[in-house]
């Protein structure tokens, strides 16, 4: 088995958002935890801790229940995670507030028969064949949303976690019946990917390849091989304008199973 991952801030200005972590328990499997943190726009959030905080609490609570109650399906796992986390700071934050802290989320668990996934928002997962056919797993409610309706503050807020809108996990466990998830036999998988967006723009955002040639990079280069292809298109004169930041937090893990 081989894990490689690696993350980095869109910006020194700026803490780094993002929560990556990979796990491989002494009962064998393993789990792959990405979160990307929703970086609020400015008016604040209702929260004391912040973002990075949030991410922090809610990437280890997916990353221990992921090892450790493999009874438990991946939603509910979520669930878990997302009302251990929002009890940890109600006292002190107003957790009702519509831009409370909030992540995307991937996690990936693997025994010797199946692996299994979830994935909410647009973080992404790659699933590649013994074959060498790799399958995209995506949440696209967000690219769904007019570009002009993201720009207006309001009207992201009125989408946010509502009918209609997008889904993220913020502090509603309920949110867990909104991820996409599925299991795949273990023969048939050989390596996964999981990717945040300023990652993943290096084949959704700038085209530079398609989804296999972004697992390829990754298996070649490993994941900060990929973030560097990425900061290296970022800066060139032609990166595409609109919702997109021109650096933002990135993140990347592969695992050959």
């Amino acid at each position: 088995m081989r894990i490689d991952l690696a993350t980095a801030p869109g910006s020194q200005e700026r803490p780094n958002e993002d929560w990556v972590s990979a796990s491989v328990p002494a009962s064998g499997g393993g789990v792959l935890v990405v979160l990307d943190g929703v970086t609020p726009p400015a008016g604040g959030d209702g929260c004391v801790h912040g973002v990075p905080w949030f991410t922090a609490r809610l990437g280890g609570r997916l990353t221990e229940l992921s090892g450790s109650r493999r009874d438990m399906p991946l939603d509910r796992i979520l669930a878990e995670a997302v009302r251990a986390t929002a009890e940890a700071h109600r006292d002190t934050c107003d957790l009702s507030h519509v831009r409370t802290p909030q992540a995307t989320v991937v996690v990936v668990r693997w025994d010797e028969a199946y692996v299994e996934h979830l994935v909410l928002s647009d973080s992404v997962l790659l699933l590649q064949a013994p074959g060498g056919e790799v399958a995209a797993v995506l949440d696209d409610r967000l690219e769904r949303v007019p570009r002009e309706v993201l720009r207006s503050v309001a009207a992201t807020d009125a989408l946010r976690n509502a009918e209609g809108g997008f889904f993220t996990a913020a502090a509603d466990p309920s949110v867990a019946s909104r991820a996409i998830t599925g299991r795949t036999p273990r023969a048939r998988v050989r390596a996964v990917a999981a990717l945040t967006d300023g990652a993943s723009r290096w084949t959704d955002t700038f085209g530079e390849g398609d989804w296999a040639e972004c697992l390829a990079v990754l298996r070649k280069e490993g994941a900060e091989g990929l973030i560097g292809r990425v900061r290296a298109v970022e800066v060139g004169p032609a990166v595409p304008r609109g919702r997109h930041k021109r650096h933002d937090d990135a993140s990347a893990v592969y695992a050959e199973l």
